[in-house]
């Protein structure tokens, strides 16, 4: 484990949600993001080959790879389940992220997105077996997980492989102890068996920077810190965490977040006060519990625009204005109810019958 001591800063760059123009990643921004992260002594980046539509990877080497020396930045990268089927295809698709990041290797590589289903599926193509052969051979310095599902489930992964260094698991304090997502038990499973934690998803996809106007209340009776502080710094509080990933799609973003992680402090017993009340006033409104991550919309074959829906959806309970959730892509009419949404969902959403909800209420 000395390799993580030298993590001194548990704060990463989530790659996921990078500033955009149009449907093109924002380079010369990214450029300034990326430059200020590394000079503030900062350098743990995290992405995977599917991330916008394959952009992301390519964005980091032109962003960042191309620019810095290897030793500057701790680079993670990921295996997706969708993107192979066969075990001979794994090797091929390893090289072509190596390519796409600009790198000779990984620091960190992680079997993406892992629960009951795709677990399955990684064993019989012997996918930890290839990670661990590329661990030999100097091109991954560390292999780890992602993780969505049920605590049980997690304990039987690091049960069966306990050559697993890291897990990435979502953790904010809205699924703290949620049924679903078993935030808290999926961290105790991780604290069982030794392992790192890394977060994803601390501000579950922007939704608690996005607060009901009285959750938001209750924050800025605090007189101070963003709506992002107090969920990032609840997230980073917990032992074990090594590392808590923030996806910032803008130089602000990343100026806020900096701000105070550099001297991170935990949240002080009237923030965590806050942060609980704040927590039961947002489960108490009817939302849907989606974070963006667009998984779906990577494998929905009429190009349904999932996300945008629930975000307008969502807006629309909350009371917000409308045309600040712009849908891109097709609407509710379009989806064949194939499933394949509901396959590959984080939060394990009944995608399908959300759709017909958003298409009544909204009326589409």
């Amino acid at each position: 484990m000395v390799y993580f001591d030298v993590l001194d800063r548990n704060f990463g760059f989530g790659c996921m949600r990078l500033p955009m123009i149009g449907e093109n990643v924002d380079i010369e921004q990214t450029k300034k993001m990326v430059d200020l992260f590394l000079e503030r002594g900062f350098r743990y980046f995290d992405t995977a080959h599917g991330y916008i539509n394959g952009k992301s990877e390519l964005a980091l080497r032109e962003c960042l790879t191309s620019r810095y020396p290897r030793d500057r930045y701790i680079l993670t990268d990921k295996l997706s389940s969708y993107l192979f089927e066969t075990e001979d295809q794994i090797r091929p698709l390893f090289q072509q992220q190596l390519e796409a990041c600009g790198v000779e290797y990984f620091d960190f590589y992680l079997m993406h997105a892992q629960n009951h289903a795709t677990f399955e599926k990684y064993k019989q193509v012997h996918a930890y077996e290839i990670a661990m052969e590329l661990k030999k051979e100097g091109k991954i310095r560390h292999m780890g997980i992602s993780f969505h599902d049920t605590a049980e489930v997690l304990d039987q992964i690091l049960t069966e492989y306990p050559q697993i260094e890291v897990v990435q698991i979502q953790f904010n304090y809205l699924d703290f102890e949620d049924p679903g997502v078993q935030s808290r038990l999926c961290y105790e499973v991780c604290r069982k068996h030794g392992k790192p934690v890394i977060i994803m998803e601390p501000v579950k996809g922007g939704s608690l920077v996005n607060l009901p106007a009285d959750a938001q209340a209750i924050f800025d009776a605090l007189g101070g810190g963003s709506n992002a502080s107090y969920a990032i710094r609840f997230a980073a509080g917990f032992e074990g965490v090594m590392m808590v990933l923030s996806g910032m799609s803008s130089l602000e973003q990343m100026q806020d977040n900096l701000s105070f992680m550099e001297s991170f402090q935990p949240l002080s017993a009237q923030e965590r006060a806050a942060v609980e009340t704040v927590g039961k006033i947002f489960r108490e409104k009817v939302i849907v519990p989606c974070t963006g991550c667009r998984y779906c919309t990577e494998v929905c074959p009429n190009g349904v625009a999932i996300p945008d829906l629930f975000a307008r959806l969502n807006a629309k309970r909350l009371l917000k204005p409308l045309e600040l959730f712009p849908v891109n892509g097709e609407l509710p009419s379009a989806c064949v109810k194939c499933g394949q949404c509901e396959n590959i969902c984080p939060q394990n959403l009944p995608i399908r019958d959300l759709l017909e909800t958003a298409a009544a209420e909204l009326n589409l």
